[in-house]
């Protein structure tokens, strides 16, 4: 269940929001596949030190946070994964590994990556592995004001392909 901290906090702003209820999905992978959505349409949040103070990285569910780009882009000298022990008391309520992109409610920073900038509605992980929320992008933008720029690690066309073929063989059960 999303956590009442976050309907209020997205109430009390007056931006509308859309909770979808669904089978307990751990990543933001197993959330596009249970909610039978395209990976781009979700977006999940990223926890990263940048020079100490924790920020929410809000990318596209398939994506990879590119570390040195998130250092260029902050001006940071160090910026790394943020470990669950570091930021799980930042989100009360919220089940770890389900952190939502609402660093205005939770008292840290937020930047998106460009790509889920042209997005209509965004659909996200909040506080809960068993209940999504979408809502606009340009709400969101409104609530959070997030630095928006590029933050993926790009993925080659040749990677992509031996991953479907990796994974083609993993599920088939054919040795690798």
């Amino acid at each position: 269940m999303i956590p009442t901290a976050i309907q209020q906090y997205l109430r009390r702003h007056r931006v509308p929001f859309e909770r979808y209820a669904h089978a307990r999905a751990e990543s933001a992978m197993e959330l596009v596949e249970v909610l039978n959505v395209p990976s781009w349409r979700v977006a999940k949040s990223v926890i990263v030190k940048a020079n100490r103070q924790p920020w929410i990285i809000v990318v596209p569910a398939l994506a990879s946070v590119d570390l040195h780009q998130v250092r260029e882009m902050l001006g940071a000298h160090s910026v790394r994964l943020a470990t669950e022990a570091e930021f799980v008391d930042h989100f009360p309520g919220c089940e770890p590994g389900a952190e939502p992109p609402f660093g205005e409610l939770y008292g840290m920073p937020v930047a998106i990556d460009e790509s889920l900038s042209l997005n209509e509605r965004l659909l996200f992980r909040a506080g809960s592995h068993e209940e999504a929320l979408e809502l606009r992008f340009q709400d969101f933008a409104r609530l959070e004001w997030p630095l928006v720029a590029s933050f993926i690690q790009p993925v080659s066309e040749s990677r992509r392909e031996d991953e479907s073929y990796r994974d083609s063989i993993e599920e088939s059960g054919a040795p690798a």
